[in-house]
């Protein structure tokens, strides 16, 4: 019974606020009322015509229900005074104030918007970096770091496109904005390549073939160019400054870093999609 007046009492203000604030509603309200005294009236006159006993008695009812209604309202009259104030002030505070509603600390403050960010949602395309020489990725300081990169896929046109783009951001930003120029060490991985990776070894990936999205295009692992020098490894403390603001950045544009995991992968960004991984 309570939940049921709780109802009744929201559906009741909703209503008010909307006859107090839309002037339409109240024209609608007035079309309605006028159009249904009509039709008791032309009730009313058949029933007259149709013979004056009908009238009597439908006269008769009305007013005894008009008369038990009066009776229960005064009744109950403090009960119906309280009501019909909780009902009709608010929405009529509400709208006396309508001019002059706004929230402290809002009007004057400027948002800080990502120009880069913007231009993206916006449908700028960016447009992958040069490719770069295989000899960079087969270094001695590389291989020792990364043993199998020489066989893996730099192909942008590989990657999903709207995780490519999102990728492609981060690096603008990174470099505009941080200094960082970054460079793309794997992307696409066959499944092949997979189940290659995974047979080196946990330090290498625990993920065996379908089991990642670098299969899907939705990953990939990057690293730093500085100098001439492709630099990877964390132990740098320049390239662990850069690998912290690329996951900042990563996450901003909607990108998972894998920083975040337990075992870190700091280079590597995903782009986490429902139905794919079997997720």
């Amino acid at each position: 019974m309570f939940v049921a007046l709780v109802l009744m009492y929201f559906l009741l203000a909703c209503f008010a606020c909307w006859l107090l604030l839309f002037p339409g509603g109240r024209a609608l309200l007035l079309h309605a009322m006028v159009n249904l005294g009509w039709r008791v009236q032309r009730r009313a006159q058949r029933l007259n015509r149709g013979g004056g006993a009908q009238w009597q008695r439908l006269q008769l009812h009305t007013g005894s229900g008009m008369a038990r209604a009066w009776h229960q309202l005064l009744q109950h009259r403090w009960l119906s005074l309280a009501g019909s104030v909780l009902i009709l002030v608010p929405p009529l505070l509400a709208w006396l104030s309508s001019d002059r509603i706004a929230l402290r600390g809002y009007a004057d403050r400027q948002h800080v918007i990502n120009d880069q960010v913007s231009d993206l949602l916006k449908g700028e395309q960016l447009v992958p970096p040069p490719t770069l020489p295989p000899l960079l990725f087969s270094t001695a300081e590389v291989t020792q770091l990364r043993p199998l990169l020489g066989g893996a896929s730099r192909n942008w046109q590989l990657l999903e496109h709207d995780y490519a783009q999102r990728l492609l951001l981060v690096f603008k930003i990174m470099k505009d904005v941080h200094g960082y120029e970054m460079v793309l060490l794997e992307g696409y991985r066959s499944p092949g390549r997979q189940n290659q990776l995974a047979a080196a070894g946990p330090n290498v990936t625990n993920a065996k073939a379908f089991q990642s999205y670098h299969q899907y295009g939705l990953a990939a692992d990057c690293a730093f160019m500085h100098e001439g020098k492709l630099i990877i490894s964390e132990k740098n403390a320049w390239a662990m400054r850069g690998y912290r603001l690329y996951g900042v950045t990563a996450e901003s544009v909607g990108l998972r870093w894998g920083g975040r995991w337990s075992m870190m992968d700091f280079g590597h960004t995903e782009l986490p999609q429902p139905r794919v991984l079997g997720k």
